[in-house]
């Protein structure tokens, strides 16, 4: 089926002839929309989608704008990594098990990768799966797990072979978040909520059939989550002068005793670079039209990271004695990230966090170094060694 832009329209407004967002549950609505192709349209037909440009997305959004939303919050890893990936490497009743209730936000997903001994170097993760008949025996600790005390399901990778080079023993499962000797432990942050969590995996067994990908294919496996991944926090679309940076330019209109031409100097900078990273997020995403997030996406993650923690850090700086003071630091189980609905010092600490999760900017400059600008890669002699020498 070709789809152009006045055919999507004509489409999506066909559907809400139909299915009234008055007169339905938010979960129906949801749903119906789903099943109507209107989710992502660039999935094929009868997994969301029409097979229709990437780029149409926008036009979907805006005849339903009024209409109800999942919660981008809550669905962030589910949306933006677990459904890339198995729309790639899953099977036929895989797709068709997992997309709707993801995409709806009926199934919460989270994402088991990193490790107390395997973060920036996530191939020396040391979680075990072993074979036994059609189903795997999980064993190990996985740490940082954003949003697991209300998930359904967790994209996990675990080592199934210590006998190779560590990228090369790796396989990609779903995780039944529900099943016996699944343990999770919340991990307090310095903005006193516990976002994050430790996962501890004793004797899970999981089936054959939650395996995504072949067996050892799992580092190629994660690379597509992965690079999803820094897209979904560094890529996603804002209007010029939205997000932090209009936040902080609103300090400044209406606070004018706070004006030094210092602090001008500043905010002027940070506009720029703003404004920069935005366009260069639409080209991105204009590429991402054509074929899948390559390594530009971690150029974006890293100049996220940067601008949201100068920006945070000069908004507190500008209100003052105000900037200091903090809303709310009791310990709570939070559902999501909240920049803006909290005050400044939220943002402030919570933007710390930035420039490690979703890969530090570390690694995302050897990432960027390497596979963008094409310079000579950092010596690693552990590449051809079988992980269970390597000393840990």
């Amino acid at each position: 089926m070709t789809v152009d832009e006045a055919a999507l329209k004509e489409r999506a407004r066909a559907f809400l002839a139909d299915h009234d967002p008055a007169a339905m549950e938010p979960l129906d609505f949801l749903r119906a929309r789903f099943d109507a192709g209107l989710a992502w349209v660039h999935f094929p037909e009868g997994l969301g989608g029409l097979g229709a440009p990437r780029g149409l997305q926008s036009v979907v959004e805006q005849e339903l704008a009024d209409t109800p939303q999942t919660d981008i919050g809550k669905l962030t890893i589910g949306l933006g990594m677990a459904a890339p990936t198995i729309l790639i490497f899953g099977t036929e009743e895989q797709k068709e098990r997992f997309l709707r209730p993801l995409w709806t936000g009926e199934e919460i997903w989270c994402q088991l990768f990193s490790e107390p001994g395997a973060g920036s170097d996530l191939a020396t993760l040391a979680t075990r799966a072993v074979r036994d008949g059609d189903e795997w025996v999980v064993d190990g600790q996985k740490v940082w797990t954003s949003g697991a005390h209300h998930s359904r399901w967790a994209i996990l990778v675990a080592r199934t072979d210590p006998d190779v080079p560590k990228h090369r023993g790796l396989t990609y499962f779903v995780c039944d978040m529900r099943a016996p000797g699944v343990e999770v432990r919340p991990l307090r942050q310095i903005t006193g909520e516990a976002e994050f969590n430790e996962v501890f995996l004793t004797g899970v067994r999981l089936p054959d059939s939650l395996r995504l990908g072949e067996v050892g294919d799992g580092w190629r496996v994660a690379q597509t989550t992965l690079m999803n991944e820094r897209v979904a926090i560094g890529g996603s679309p804002v209007r010029r002068g939205g997000g932090v940076i209009g936040l902080v330019a609103d300090t400044w209109r209406r606070r004018p005793e706070i004006r030094t031409h210092a602090l001008h100097q500043r905010l002027l900078q940070l506009w720029v670079e703003t404004e920069v990273t935005r366009l260069a997020g639409v080209r991105l995403r204009e590429q991402l039209a054509a074929g899948a997030p390559g390594p530009e996406g971690s150029g974006m993650k890293l100049a996220f990271a940067r601008l949201n923690q100068a920006l945070s850090g000069l908004d507190v700086e500008m209100r003052r004695e105000e900037g200091l003071a903090y809303d709310d630091w009791s310990f709570r189980r939070s559902d999501t990230v909240d920049f803006f609905g909290r005050g400044p010092g939220y943002r402030y600490l919570r933007a710390k966090g930035n420039s490690i999760e979703g890969g530090t900017s570390e690694i995302l400059r050897n990432i960027i170094a390497e596979r963008v600008l094409g310079l000579p890669s950092e010596p690693r002699v552990d590449k051809n060694v079988p992980w269970k020498d390597l000393p840990r």
